[in-house]
């Protein structure tokens, strides 16, 4: 029996789907469901293929409610620019919940990932931020760190950022770009205690292996998104930081153990907290910040359930709009 395929390229993705409050929204349905128990997510599958410096990670969720669940492939190919290609590509994969039956290709070569990524930055932000930012601090110069800002203002519009990175020349145009987008004032700064002394937000951003925020920067009412440590052997925060804060929050707390700024604590010998809360859960009602003086870090190493949201999102989006082809399979 014939089957409709629906297929969606990069061109097009981009044209349904915006970092804008809709897809935060789709995000943060993602991370209630997930706080239910609910959701069946396996483990991240990661293969290296260290003669080409490449990596690829498959996720997937089924989220129940939904009509579909996606399977997504990201491959990282770290060699490419030399070859005038891009470091990271992908696709997602959505199929029927019902009947299995593949129903859309979305060859989005990672913007999908990047809206997602940034919509759960603003979550986190929503979520766990004070209520009133004045200033936003990213420590990060790519591609995520202007998407963290843009997502995170959405939901604590804050009238000043500050930026940090190891060459502080493109620190200098992550702020301009930053400033340009959003209208607001944006400034590079060279000293990251400095960022975080003058910020109620920051986000952390790199593939650092070594701690970029350390913990006696702490102060009251500051709230860290972590989002660069997705894999073993990145570090973006001092282990001793999630003993100190009032409130560390993961977004899923066996992933975080793994790949996130958790595992580091625990192979630091520091933490003895347990399981830790985590966002869908708190996203789902459970206690979050309960006062603007409070230290609360939120650890993001990415989920199936996301992807799951997004894509399913980005199907109803470009239907709505026209776009896309049909294949018949």
């Amino acid at each position: 029996m014939a089957h409709d395929i629906f297929i969606l390229n990069e061109s097009e993705l981009r044209t349904a789907v915006h970092l804008d409050l809709k897809a935060v929204k789709i995000v943060e349905e993602a991370f209630a469901a997930l706080g239910t128990g609910k959701v069946v997510m396996p483990p991240i599958l990661s293969m290296a293929i260290a003669e080409a410096n490449g990596e690829v990670d498959v996720k997937a969720a089924y989220i129940p409610g939904f009509e579909g669940f996606a399977i997504k492939v990201s491959p990282g190919f770290f060699d490419n620019p030399k070859l005038g290609l891009p470091s990271l590509n992908g696709l997602m994969i959505l199929f029927s919940a019902r009947t299995g039956l593949v129903e859309a290709l979305l060859l989005d070569n990672g913007y999908l990932t990047d809206v997602r990524t940034a919509a759960a930055g603003a979550v986190a932000a929503k979520h766990l931020a004070p209520e009133n930012v004045e200033t936003a601090g990213v420590m990060g110069t790519g591609l995520q760190a202007r998407l963290q800002i843009k997502a995170a203002h959405l939901v604590r519009p804050f009238r000043r950022v500050l930026v940090w990175g190891r060459d502080l020349e493109k620190a200098e145009t992550c702020a301009r770009d930053i400033a340009a987008t959003l209208g607001i004032e944006a400034h590079a700064e060279a000293d990251p205690a400095r960022l975080v002394a003058a910020s109620q937000l920051v986000v952390t951003t790199t593939p650092a292996e070594e701690p970029i925020l350390k913990a006696d920067w702490l102060h009251p009412g500051l709230h860290i998104t972590a989002m660069g440590s997705d894999q073993e052997g990145k570090n973006e925060i001092a282990p001793q930081a999630l003993v100190q804060a009032d409130r560390y929050v993961a977004d899923r707390a066996s992933q975080c153990e793994r790949l996130g700024e958790l595992r580091s604590a625990i192979a630091a010998g520091v933490w003895a907290g347990g399981q830790p809360d985590e966002l869908g859960e708190i996203v789902g009602g459970k206690t979050g910040r309960t006062s603007d003086d409070q230290v609360t870090i939120c650890d993001l190493t990415g989920t199936g359930a996301q992807d799951t949201a997004i894509a399913t999102f980005a199907l109803e989006e470009a239907r709505k709009a026209g776009a896309g082809s049909l294949v018949r399979s």
